[in-house]
């Protein structure tokens, strides 16, 4: 007899998870609830429902995440100027602590003693969504069923349901793309299919949000952003929710071109996998944080910002978001926000996002000083000579003691 009396799913309602309910209930006589969030997919959740009716499942909740995804994971993710390995915007990661921290509160709810989901064995997922519900539950027992069952393909998926009669539409799981796709509001990706080959080009058909640069608009289009605390909070002075902010710069992104990705990334799990991404509206974003900050921030805090980005997307990367160590520097980075306020207007033009302009209350712009033009005495270049010997003193020393670089 399992120990699982009930059993809490992450359930999208395709092939994968209509299976695991079964598996669940045949494998473990237990109870399954299923969970299905949108968090902007851009494909209908309420079918789920039915699906998991037919199922024999009793209590199903489909959520909408979408302001919160962006509010609470998206916007704090792009404080940091967050980029993994130099190119990832971390589309897929970002949303799995908000689905793992669902499926706890639900379990709490529900008095579920367990959480499953179908992250296979190879990939980042299973890390991310255990490494959160651990953090948030510690006594959660988690079932991963790729690494229980011998089930290997999608093949021998469709022949478990016609063995137990799971209700799957055959023909659409048949004609399913060819590419494993995960989307959210702030991206879509693709693997697997001809992508395995790092050498093979995407096809021009998979992209799905953005058209291509070659054929984007000839003229330009012109965005204002409006910034408070580092936050987007209107588009061209119209004031927006975290997430019509998101999905307005998709649009409009993809409308020109922006945001495609090809990479070759290193999985937490020791792999290296070629992916494809669709980021338009995340791609603006970071162009345009970059600006404000430019204007707006300490020229130590934005170098120290920059040095600790890479060990922040590392951690939200391998799942982490839930970790003491991530919420000490979100603490960090969103004191450094505060004067992160202003304006920053962009050109989109096929594929390329452009700064035109930016400005700020808060700028440490000083047009007196900077300027090539007469400065009244704001600045005495004398000065820069004894600047320029003391930070060559150590150098100077060494060159004398015969250590010269030559």
């Amino acid at each position: 007899m399992s120990d699982v009396n009930k059993v809490v799913l992450a359930y999208s309602g395709g092939l994968d998870t209509s299976v695991i309910v079964r598996w669940l209930q045949d494998n473990y006589q237990c109870e399954v609830v299923t969970f299905t969030a949108d968090i902007g997919q851009g494909e209908e959740v309420e079918p789920a429902r039915a699906k998991a009716k037919a199922l024999g499942v009793q209590e199903i909740y489909i959520d909408d995440l979408r302001e919160e995804f962006v509010r609470d994971f998206v916007f704090p993710m792009f404080r940091a100027n967050t980029l993994y390995e130099g190119e990832y915007l971390l589309g897929t990661s970002i949303a799995r602590p908000l689905i793992a921290k669902r499926l706890i509160e639900i379990a709490n709810e529900t008095g579920a003693d367990a959480i499953s989901h179908g992250a296979t064995g190879k990939g980042n997922d299973q890390v991310r969504f255990e490494l959160g519900a651990y953090a948030l539950k510690p006594g959660i027992k988690v079932i991963a069923p790729w690494r229980e069952w011998n089930m290997t393909s999608r093949e021998t998926l469709m022949a478990y349901c016609k063995e137990r009669d799971i209700p799957v539409d055959f023909s659409s799981a048949k004609k399913k793309s060819p590419y494993s796709m995960d989307a959210n509001l702030l991206h879509i990706s693709y693997e697997g299919g001809i992508l395995e080959d790092p050498w093979a080009e995407a096809e021009e058909d998979m992209w799905r949000w953005s058209v291509s640069p070659e054929t984007a608009p000839d003229a330009p289009t012109y965005i204002e952003l409006d910034y408070q605390h580092g936050d987007i909070v209107a588009i061209d002075g119209q004031a927006m929710s975290p997430a019509t902010v998101l999905e307005t710069l998709n649009k409009v992104g993809g409308a020109n071109g922006i945001g495609r990705d090809d990479i070759v990334e290193n999985r937490y799990v020791g792999m290296k996998s070629r992916g494809c991404y669709e980021t338009p509206g995340g791609t603006i974003m970071l162009k345009a944080h970059r600006a404000i900050e430019s204007l707006t921030l300490d020229r130590e805090v934005a170098h120290l910002k920059d040095e600790l980005m890479p060990r922040y997307a590392n951690m939200i990367y391998n799942g982490y978001w839930w970790s003491p160590e991530r919420r000490m520097l979100q603490a960090a980075i969103d004191s450094s926000q505060q004067v992160v306020n202003g304006k920053v207007r962009l050109k989109l033009y096929k594929g390329n996002v452009i700064v035109a302009g930016r400005q700020s209350a808060d700028s440490l712009f000083d047009e007196s000083i900077a300027t090539f033009e007469e400065d009244a005495g704001a600045y005495d270049q004398k000065d820069a000579e004894g600047f320029i010997k003391l930070n060559a003193l150590r150098m100077r020393i060494a060159a004398n003691k015969g250590r010269s670089p030559l």
